[in-house]
């Protein structure tokens, strides 16, 4: 029989662990008061004087697979968060969901022939038990799922709210600003009274036109809109695509089948009228720059002209044209550039492959005279070129086309523009690195400086006029990027020689201006968000259309509009190189759920409707989810606005560093996520928000006004000797530090745990092995929450040795009873506890929760060392600041000192600042004998706390990459590391 049958095991943390998880929910321990709707609960709200706090994470995927020990990271970041902050007396709100429409169901629904909902609530049952065994704080009344109709009816209702929007950028809002949503009945009303001009002024009023004619005027400016707009069409597969699913072969990743690009209707949001207020309320919320300034690039705002190329139209040029040739009506190539200084540069022109000027400028018979046979692609005729080369750039997606790489290619149009400040004739080519999608499709090519110019230029011997004087020592077989005086930039009527290239553009921009062939205006790089996937597994559109085309949505009674069962999962699929082929969505086969027979309630009475057979993307769900959480009974609203209000509504002051006299945006108060979602989850949730809120239907303006991006935790993962990942738990190491997989040697590396590295380590594993309180322990101690940190199995146990002696430090391995004594702390354990106290507070609050874990081990230590036992006050004091942490633990030894109640609601300890005062040493930490950081410690700090607290300064980490070979430390005045 063991010596020690009440030791901390991970058999006994488990029994704990499922023990305490099983009591707070049958008490509804973490169950937070809403001040109205269904839930309403003023006496519960009004007693939490201190405030609240809304706490979330991005929602997960349920995966098949389950969760990996790399998903927990930000769900126990916020649980210690929203842990801490019930013990500081607020009433904190903290809850997740399951984003559940995704794409590997319905391929899995595709190869069985099983509905993809099974495989989807199925996979959330495992994550959900994987979630709950981690001992998360959950509201778990609030644990909403995209896929139920009563969820996927409000993402309709929203839905339905921004097609009935348009956005008018003369509306002033409460904030002072101008631009916002307003509803669709509104812009009618002004057309109908005249108040609004007609586009077309033929003299008709609005009562008089045709009703497709009044729908396509409305259409036009709808928030959500149907358009032809360009796609990847897979026809092998039957469906589109997204870039991401496409290779830089310009194939299908699954499957490798030709992926073409190709205009198809497709519904889109109108978020680029919002694009200033994306770009500026970035300044109004407290987020990582480095996310910032993602997201200001994806919407790549830039200030600049746009200039007008006139189109030669009277056959080949045989000379120089007077400067400011006129365009002949209607034609004439318009470029943006944030360069207008550069025009007399500016020795050809280029169009994307799909411009609509394309066709116009391709003359009928053979090649012009004098046309470079490197210009024609080998063809004999300029149409016959230009067509070769259009049907290859559809293989091509968008990052391809874009590469930053020398291998340019292209072919002359056969057309010619005039250059409107030299007025002489330049080449016009067709080239797939320039996009439709960004400016307008054409540029204006400076080979004197732009690289890809340049390069473009020396492939095709175009000529390269420099504009701008190099530096000193540039290569003169580049182009030049930099800044310097304007040369060759002149004509007789401007010159911009000598000017700075600020005051160059000063000059020319008005000058364009005057002549009319030019003006100053700022461009986007983000386009309307393509909104439809001819999938099954998404949320129906609301939407049906009439015998005219002209899209209805349905009433708010007929939401939510259901998800029908198919008899095929799969789309109709062709040959694989049928680049003409047409979409034929699984729901399109369901032809009495397409056609109906519907009154919409609009006075035409019941009639016969198509309803839409695209769904949504995933995006759709995640993109507001996070307010459900705060009403999700609520049948009548999408939230109660008293709710919104209360969790979201903006507060009294800005965040730290807002420009003066910012109005507070409201919104979560921590919103905790990787950065992979930084970029298009966060714009798409905040465009949603911003019509919500222009509509009245929410206070708050910014969906996120604090976000925290956590890093990866990565783990060894191996390839065999054709570079293939192996499964990590099958490979084997030798004594020498070499690493076998079924008798072959592997190489090693470090990478983000995933399926394609075969590194995965469940969670599962950590709760046998060690208990779910080590394995939260050792993921937050691991270094900084915002960093990437290798993982390592055998380094846990150090973890769990913490709540070890946390454990002997309350009761007794022999005998299981409570061994602290009721006696007063000496003088040096109650300055030791109250420093702790204070520096965790301030480390909990501050998100560095592994700074706080070496406090509380340097705090376990001195009470271990301590004979005739702790005292209750010292040890109830560690408990509670261990809580956050290890809940489990938290809660089961505050059991066992006599507390009925649990600690979850209970006062976080209060330093006694008299304690606090005491001399302080400066510590130096090296690294490779460098100075990295100076940390003030006390006189009397021991050398293993000494070495917890220097190796988790953040700076200190920044320069361990891969590990650490020793710690050499000199308590109290240097720490050396050497790195490994």
């Amino acid at each position: 029989m063991s010596e020690t049958p009440h030791r901390y095991t991970a058999e006994l943390a488990g029994e704990i662990e499922v023990a305490w998880q099983d009591r707070w929910e049958q008490r509804g321990t973490y169950h937070a008061p809403n001040p109205a709707g269904p839930w309403a609960d003023p006496q519960g709200v009004a007693a939490h004087p201190e405030g609240h706090l809304l706490v979330l994470d991005m929602f997960p995927y349920p995966s098949g697979a389950g969760l990996h020990v790399g998903h927990p990271l930000g769900y126990i970041a916020t649980d210690v968060v929203a842990r801490f902050n019930r013990m500081l007396g607020k009433n904190v709100l903290h809850c997740l969901g399951y984003d559940a429409f995704g794409l590997p169901a319905e391929q899995y629904a595709v190869q069985t022939g099983q509905h993809p909902r099974t495989t989807t609530e199925d996979n959330i049952v495992i994550m959900a038990r994987q979630l709950r065994r981690l001992g998360l704080g959950h509201d778990d009344r609030r644990a909403i799922r995209t896929i139920d109709p009563e969820y996927y009816r409000w993402t309709q209702w929203i839905f339905l709210q921004i097609f009935e929007s348009w956005y008018d950028a003369e509306a002033v809002r409460p904030d002072g600003g101008r631009g916002g949503a307003r509803p669709i009945g509104e812009l009618v009303e002004e057309y109908r009274s005249g108040r609004r001009p007609l586009p077309a002024d033929d003299g008709r009023a609005w009562d008089d036109l045709s009703a497709p004619e009044r729908a396509a005027i409305i259409d036009g400016q709808r928030l959500a809109y149907t358009s032809e707009a360009p796609v990847n069409w897979c026809p092998g597969l039957g469906t589109v695509l997204s870039n991401e699913e496409v290779t830089n072969e310009g194939r299908s990743e699954r499957g490798n089948f030709p992926v073409f690009r190709r205009n198809l209707r497709q519904w889109m949001m109108r978020i680029t009228a919002y694009s200033d207020r994306l770009a500026d309320d970035l300044d109004r919320v407290d987020w990582p720059e480095k996310v910032k300034a993602m997201q200001r690039n994806w919407i790549g705002r830039s200030h600049g002209a746009r200039v007008t190329f006139p189109v030669v139209t009277d056959g080949v040029p045989t000379g120089a044209e007077a400067v400011g040739v006129p365009a002949a009506p209607g034609t004439g190539i318009e470029v943006f550039t944030t360069r207008p200084d550069t025009l007399f540069g500016a020795t050809f022109m280029v169009l994307a492959p799909e411009h609509p000027l394309v066709d116009e400028l391709v003359p009928a018979g053979g090649w012009p005279e004098g046309t470079k046979d490197a210009w024609k692609g080998g063809a004999a005729t300029p149409a016959e070129a230009v067509d070769a080369y259009r049907r290859a750039a559809t293989r091509k997606n968008d990052v391809e086309r874009q590469s930053e790489g020398k291998d340019k290619t292209g072919v002359f149009t056969g057309g010619w523009a005039v250059n409107p400040v030299t007025g002489t004739t330049v080449p016009v080519f067709v080239a797939d690195y320039v996009l439709m999608g960004y400016g307008t499709g054409a540029i204006m090519a400076v080979p004197g400086q732009d690289e890809r110019d340049w390069d473009f230029a020396t492939v095709f011997d175009l000529p390269k006029i420099r504009t701008v004087q190099p530096g000193e020592g540039h290569d003169e077989t580049t182009a030049f990027t930099g800044e310097g005086p304007a040369v060759n930039s002149a004509n007789a009527e401007i010159s911009l020689d000598g000017l700075g290239v600020t005051e160059a553009k000063a000059t020319i921009t008005p000058w364009l201006e005057a002549r009319g062939i030019g003006e100053p205006t700022i461009s986007y790089k983000i386009r309307d968000w393509l909104f439809s996937r001819q999938r099954y597994w998404g949320e129906p559109f609301p939407v049906v259309f009439d015998e005219d085309g002209v899209a209805h949505g349905v009433p708010d009674a007929m939401l939510p509009v259901e998800l029908p069962d198919v008899p095929d999962y799969s789309p109709k699929t062709y040959d694989p190189e049928d680049a003409g082929s047409e979409p034929e969505p699984p729901l399109s086969r369901v032809q009495e759920w397409v056609e109906v027979d519907l009154d919409l309630g609009d006075g035409r009475g019941t009639r016969r409707y198509r309803r839409e057979t695209n769904t949504m993307p995933n995006w759709a769900g995640s993109c507001w989810y996070y307010l459900r959480y705060l009403d999700p009974a609520n049948a009548d609203a999408l939230v109660d606005p008293a709710n919104e209000e209360y969790w979201m509504g903006p507060r009294a002051e800005p965040v730290a560093g807002a420009p003066a006299g910012t109005r507070d945006p409201g919104g979560v108060d921590l919103y905790v996520g990787g950065v992979e979602h930084a970029v298009l989850h966060l714009l798409y949730a905040r465009f949603w928000h911003k019509v919500l809120h222009d509509l009245g239907h929410l206070s708050s303006d910014e969906p996120f006004r604090t976000y925290f991006s956590q890093g990866y935790i990565q783990a060894a993962a191996f390839r065999d000797d054709r570079g293939q990942p192996v499964e990590a738990k099958e490979v084997e190491e030798a004594s020498d530090g070499s690493f076998s997989w079924n008798g072959e040697p592997v190489t090693r590396e470090f990478g983000k745990i995933g399926k394609s590295l075969k590194n995965m380590i469940s969670p599962d594993e950590m709760y046998a092995s060690y208990g779910a309180d080590t394995f939260r322990l050792y993921e937050m101690g691991l270094g900084p929450l915002e960093q990437s940190k290798p993982w390592d199995t055998r380094a846990v146990v150090g973890s769990q040795r913490f709540l070890q002696r946390l454990w002997r430090n309350v009761v007794s391995e022999e005998t299981g009873e409570v061994t602290v004594v009721d006696a007063p702390m000496d003088d040096a354990t109650a300055r030791v506890l109250h420093r702790t106290i204070d520096a965790v507070r301030t480390d909990y609050g501050s998100l560095g929760f592994n700074t706080a874990i070496a406090r509380l081990t340097e705090l376990n230590n001195a009470l271990t060392k301590l004979g005739g036992g702790v005292p209750r006050e010292a040890a109830e004091q560690i408990v509670l600041m261990v809580a956050p942490l290890a809940p489990h633990i938290a809660e089961e030894l505050w059991a066992r000192l006599g507390h009925e109640e649990s600690l979850v609601h209970h006062a976080f300890p209060v330093a006694d600042p008299a304690l606090l005062v005491e001399e302080t040493v400066t510590c130096v930490v090296q690294v490779r004998g460098k100075v990295k950081d100076r940390l003030e410690v006390p006189g009397d700090i021991t050398e293993d706390a000494l070495r917890e607290l220097a190796l988790a300064s953040p700076k200190v980490q920044a320069a361990l990459e891969n590990g650490v070979r020793t710690v050499i430390v000199r308590a109290p005045k240097l720490v050396n590391v050497v790195p490994a």
